[in-house]
């Protein structure tokens, strides 16, 4: 496939009045400990389908368009962090987002002749394709953007939107928010009356709940060998064309029999947590763990991220922006453990035991601690599980005012890292999307699709 770049775009802030203007002239927001454990991972990259018969370039370029790009100013005006930069002074003791008058969004429109039906669909796709619909993140040793666009059009099929974010800057749910918040004012803009975004789209910014534990910033902070703060991530991993990114999908029944296996295992289940998030990873996991085969004595590893916005005290509200994540770890556990006839039981009760041990008094405290151990035993690992994204996003409710997405991806996952979103057309499925070579792939799709058929 080509793609054809036809315009970078500068999308700043909607200044309609000095207000506005006055406004957007100088934000500082200092990272929090839940931010900086994510300074140098690679930035998560995203990408929205929406099917449009009738997106000739004439009609694309002189309607679609312009409505992006007004209603993108328009909801930068609450989303001002966005429009800055992450940067990190010398003689500062951690990264801040700042925003300055004409600081803007970078928007690539491009378009491109590749199969808009293939790319947007569930089979298996090259990721190298997928990847030219998202734009690259400019960053230096002391600034990176926070977030690039890319709106690319497939000319009488349809267009996608792309993303690229800083991951340091804010946590999935907060880009989602954001984006839910563009398409709410898209749909419903009109001509000469500015309308305000619902209070469940409207970012809180407020970050005063962190002054009496910034002793944890100065503990997670890494300092290179010299002595120098640097923003420059980690080597990207592999992107070759032998990689190829699919989505399996779990359906309500499916994940019933599933809860049902668990429970009729032989044990007393009725403590156990069995949501769909819970039961979707469990099985998933086992699948990935089978699929790898080998030494039953590997060891291998696996992680369960929770929005923490709820769990503090005070609880931030739940459109606090910025990250807001807690990570739990189950280490170094052997591979047969999951992969018998009671993997599935014992991943459920692994994770259960993750999710119990959130709501452990102090636990905050200890997050330094927890992720110098983790990183310590990463590398120990023969396998690592985490999940990207959530079944609880509703990434597919996003209508810009043209129709829901038929399709959307996490193109940034790799081997056993997977994305979940909830089904499109299904009330209580999941989408889990998986990246890897074509060859491995056919051996997780197996495994997964024999596991739920029987």
């Amino acid at each position: 496939m080509t793609l054809r770049v036809v315009e970078v775009a500068q999308i700043i802030p909607y200044t309609s009045t000095d207000s506005v203007q006055s406004s957007a002239n100088l934000l500082t927001i200092p990272l929090t400990f839940f931010d900086l454990p994510w300074l140098v991972i690679q930035p998560p990259e995203q990408v929205f389908f929406y099917k449009l018969i009738e997106s000739t370039r004439e009609h694309f370029h002189s309607f679609i368009l312009p409505k992006l790009k007004l209603s993108l100013s328009l909801v930068l005006v609450s989303y001002l962090p966005l429009s800055g930069c992450l940067t990190w002074n010398q003689d500062e003791g951690k990264p801040s987002i700042v925003v300055s008058q004409n600081d803007a969004v970078s928007v690539t429109i491009g378009e491109t002749d590749a199969d808009f039906s293939l790319l947007s669909g569930y089979d298996q796709r090259q990721v190298s394709e997928l990847h030219t619909l998202t734009p690259e993140l400019p960053f230096s040793d002391d600034s990176a953007s926070v977030i690039s666009l890319q709106i690319t059009l497939f000319p009488n099929q349809g267009f996608s939107i792309g993303f690229t974010v800083h991951h340091a800057v804010l946590d999935g749910k907060t880009v989602i928010m954001f984006m839910k918040a563009w398409a709410h004012l898209c749909k419903h803009q009109m001509e000469n009356r500015v309308i305000s975004l619902p209070e469940s789209l409207t970012p809180s910014l407020d970050r005063s709940f962190f002054k009496d534990l910034t002793g944890l910033d100065e503990q997670i902070i890494s300092v290179d060998k010299n002595n120098m703060r640097s923003l420059s991530r980690n080597p990207s991993g592999e992107s070759g064309d032998d990689l190829v990114l699919a989505t399996l999908v779990m359906s309500h029944d499916d994940l019933e029999r599933l809860r049902e296996r668990v429970r009729s295992s032989g044990d007393d289940r009725s403590l156990l947590h069995l949501s769909t998030f819970v039961i979707a990873y469990a099985y998933t996991w086992t699948c990935l763990v089978k699929a790898r085969g080998g030494d039953g004595e590997r060891p291998v590893s696996f992680l369960v991220a929770s929005d923490f916005r709820a769990r503090l005290d005070p609880p931030l509200p739940a459109t606090y922006f910025g990250n807001c994540i807690f990570t739990v770890a189950c280490l170094n556990r052997k591979a047969a453990d999951f992969a018998g006839e009671k993997g599935l039981v014992t991943t459920v009760e692994l994770i259960n035991n993750l999710v119990k041990s959130l709501s452990s008094p102090g636990i905050i405290e200890t997050l330094p601690q927890r992720n110098t151990t983790i990183k310590d035993s990463i590398g120990r690992s023969s396998q690592l599980g985490m999940v990207s994204g959530s079944n609880r996003f509703q990434v597919y409710e996003m209508d810009f005012g043209w129709g829901r997405p038929v399709k959307v991806d996490v193109i940034t996952i790799r081997g056993e890292v997977i994305s979940m979103a909830e089904t499109r057309d299904e009330s209580g499925g999941v989408e889990i999307g998986m990246c890897m070579k074509k060859t491995d792939m056919d051996i997780v799709f197996s495994f997964f699709n024999n596991g739920l058929q029987n």
